[in-house]
């Protein structure tokens, strides 16, 4: 299925750099959030892990 793809883009000037292009996006976007997590301060993390198990917000969105 490859050469059918690869055959498509043989006619393509500069074509090669797209996937370097994505490559370098990906990283950059995994490696922003790495760094964003790992400066997020911990009492943030804890109470957004609370989140889910707060039976105060759970009261406000259920119908009765």
């Amino acid at each position: 299925m490859l050469k059918f793809i690869k055959h498509n883009f043989d006619g393509i000037d500069g074509v090669e750099i797209y996937p370097i292009i994505s490559l370098v996006l990906f990283f950059t976007v995994f490696v922003t959030m790495i760094v964003f997590v790992y400066k997020l301060p911990k009492r943030n993390i804890d109470e957004i892990s609370q989140l889910p198990l707060d039976n105060d917000n759970n009261k406000e969105l259920t119908h009765e």
